[in-house]
């Protein structure tokens, strides 16, 4: 057998952070939820069933963590940090999608959330 591609995906990760444009976006916080799709080969770990062999998906979440809960003005950069963070520390991934969503934004709407989409390549 040939595993022609395989990815890691976290859906749904939740945070509560200070993002925003305005002082007051950082003062008051948000939530926000972030999905990842990883691209990475997992044959070794599919044959042997060993951890070292695999992408350790409670490191990735702590390094998306991380990005997520240190304040920034944009969204879009968030999701930047999250894709730079995660080649530098998983040489393994060859590609990734990251969506950071801002859950009820401040903008004068009814809107369930507003969303940043990346899709990148090593």
């Amino acid at each position: 057998m040939r595993i022609e591609s395989s990815y890691v995906t976290l859906e749904e990760m939740r945070f509560f952070a200070r993002h925003g444009v305005t002082e007051q976006e950082r003062q008051i916080g948000c939530r926000y939820v972030v999905g990842l799709r990883v691209a990475y080969d997992c044959s070794a770990a599919a044959g042997s069933d060993e951890l070292a062999d695999a992408l350790n998906y409670a490191e990735v979440y702590e390094a998306v963590r991380g990005e997520v809960e240190r304040s920034s003005r944009l969204i879009e950069h968030v999701a930047g940090r999250i894709a730079r963070r995660l080649f530098g520390l998983f040489p393994g991934i060859t590609a990734l999608e990251v969506r950071v969503s801002k859950l009820n934004p401040p903008m004068g709407a009814d809107v369930r959330s507003a969303s940043v989409e990346l899709r990148c390549r090593r």
